[in-house]
């Protein structure tokens, strides 16, 4: 009874530390992550007054880590990760083995044994998962170029984690065989990961459809937590990270049609279990030692930052990406990841680390954690001059005399043909992409084509929705089509919104989110062959589009089968 009443009296403490400093700090204008981190501080062993055990709160800190991965697992289905395949197994390979070649080569130099050195190069070319994404959350950043790629780089550290957790034994003179053991922990990895996809395809959906049809929220938010958690749980026990779990859970319901409900419920556990996770990395951070040590670590923590930084936008450059983007990902994935605490800590007790260079390495991440949120505005400040330079102005400007235009969301081959068609006609238009050399490219025309999202209300004020006739969503991609949608209807109900679909089933969501029109591109593709097929034949153009009428008109109901749409199921 008297360790449960010392736990609830330090989780009371943190709830108030967390209450007072956050509100208080971000009226000033600084950013939650730090108000936490500030909040730890004041509560950890190294300063007067209230003292809490970190102990005692560390699980439920780690459980912020795994609720935040399953969120950005929901957003992430994974036809997007096919997408993104060549920068988490190209880039982020690369970011980690270039940081910890030169973190290592430079311990090496400075006089480090050959174990400690690889131990603290593979460990700090990880990054902080919870502190990028929270970042990149809380600005609505995650599907934006930036975003897609720093979680890329951030997905292939997560799965580095399962070598390097076999390898810090073995470093410390406990084991034998380095290779048996990483294909051990490999081939487990990889086990893990089918029986979880496999059970979620078969199991996980089914049971979602059972409980959702029987109406009871409280079971299906206990549901949403003991998926998240037993995944967890079982990828920990294969040798992974809990959070790289959770992400692969989120996966699983990505796809599904109770996602958004799903990430409804599990918001609030998010927000509130990590702001513990980095009040306790607050708390681990040892004042006195930093003060006693403090050039030391000033001078290792700027190096870091440099160097993981320089690495970065050099390989971000050589896989083509523009200047404004990798300026961003270099600065927001420069610091030392939480991971970094658990490895110096083991590292410590098993010997492979003194005690002065593990106090150093864990007051460095700690420190990079926290300058992290300065960097990423830094990082913004300077990514938006550069694309006002090039022309790729994120909030797009020069549109405040755009009357009775046409929005364009997508500026792609479809939305390339309708712009075309539009400027013909003496039509003004307005197009949005994120893809920036596909503007840099239409801004060096002098055509109207802006960088932006139209999911943000910022950037359709900006471009005048207003003042428009109607909004032409061209995106190829559900979700985002979706969401662009659901964005613009919410802010001009009364604007026709056309929109582009694959299918018949994602012509209802959209018209459910707010389109007006919607032009299922199998069917119009079907279609046009028909109609070249009968004047083959012989059959008059008039018959040919009185047939096409009645079936477009029909709302294409007659031409729905088993097949439509299947491969989204």
């Amino acid at each position: 009874m008297a360790e449960f009443h010392s736990t609830l009296y330090d989780i009371l403490w943190l709830l108030l530390a967390a209450v007072v400093a956050v509100p208080v700090l971000q009226r000033f204008g600084v950013p939650s992550v730090l108000g936490y981190l500030a909040a730890g501080v004041a509560l950890g062993p190294y300063t007067p007054g209230v003292v809490i055990d970190v102990e005692s709160t560390l699980p439920l800190a780690e459980f912020g880590v795994v609720f935040l991965l399953f969120a950005i697992g929901l957003e992430l289905p994974l036809s997007r990760l096919r997408t993104m395949r060549r920068y988490i197994f190209g880039l982020g390979a690369l970011q980690v083995l270039g940081t910890a070649a030169v973190l290592g080569g430079l311990g090496l130099a400075f006089g480090l044994s050959p174990k400690a050195a690889v131990l603290i190069g593979v460990t700090l070319a990880f990054s902080s998962t919870a502190t990028v994404l929270a970042i990149l959350v809380e600005r609505n950043e995650a599907v934006t170029q930036t975003g897609r790629v720093s979680i890329a780089v951030l997905i292939f550290q997560d799965l580095a984690v399962v070598p390097v957790l076999a390898l810090l034994p073995l470093l410390a003179g406990s084991g034998h065989d380095i290779g048996t053991a990483l294909g051990l922990a490999l081939a487990k990895a990889c086990v893990a990961m089918a029986l979880i996809f496999i059970l979620g395809r078969y199991v996980v959906r089914p049971l979602y459809g059972f409980i959702a049809a029987r109406r009871t929220s409280e079971v299906f938010t206990a549901a949403n937590l003991l998926l998240v958690l037993t995944v967890a749980w079982v990828t920990e026990m294969a040798g992974m990270s809990m959070a790289l779990g959770a992400f692969l859970a989120g996966l699983l319901l990505a796809d599904s049609p109770y996602r958004h409900q799903v990430e409804a419920d599990i918001d609030p556990f998010r927000g509130l279990l990590l702001g513990l996770f980095f009040m306790t990395v607050g708390m681990t951070i040892d004042l006195p030692f930093v003060a006693h040590n403090l050039l030391l670590v000033l001078a290792v923590t700027l190096g870091l930052l440099a160097l993981k930084a320089g690495v970065l936008i050099g390989l971000s450059r050589l896989l083509g990406l523009d200047w404004a983007t990798v300026l961003r990902v270099g600065l927001l994935l420069a610091q030392g990841g939480e991971f970094a605490f658990v490895v110096f800590g083991k590292a410590g007790t098993l010997g492979v680390l003194d005690h002065t260079t593990t106090q150093t390495l864990t007051a460095t991440v700690a420190l990079s954690m926290i300058l992290t949120p300065v960097l990423s505005s830094a990082g913004r400040r300077w990514s938006k001059k550069l694309k006002r330079r090039l022309g790729l102005d994120l909030v797009p400007t020069g549109t405040e005399e755009a009357r009775q235009h046409v929005i364009i969301a997508g500026y792609g081959r479809v939305g390339r043909t309708i712009a075309t068609l539009l400027k013909e006609h003496g039509v003004p238009y307005v197009a949005l992409d994120l893809d920036a050399e596909r503007v840099a490219e239409a801004r060096a025309e002098g055509l109207p084509v802006f960088y932006g999202d139209v999911s943000q209300a910022g950037v359709l004020r900006s471009i005048g929705v207003e003042r428009a006739r109607a909004a032409i969503i061209t995106v190829n991609n559900a979700r985002g089509a979706e969401r662009a949608v659901a964005a613009v209807h919410d802010h001009m109900p009364g604007l026709p919104i056309i929109a582009r679909a694959h299918d018949l089933r994602q012509q209802g969501v959209l018209r459910s989110a707010g389109a007006v029109l919607v032009v299922p591109e199998a069917i119009e593709v079907s279609f046009q062959m028909a109609g070249l097929a009968l004047r083959s034949m012989g059959v008059s153009d008039d018959i040919i589009e009185r047939c096409l009428a009645g079936h477009r008109s029909s709302g294409y109901g007659t031409l729905a089968g088993p097949e439509d749409g299947a491969e989204h199921r």
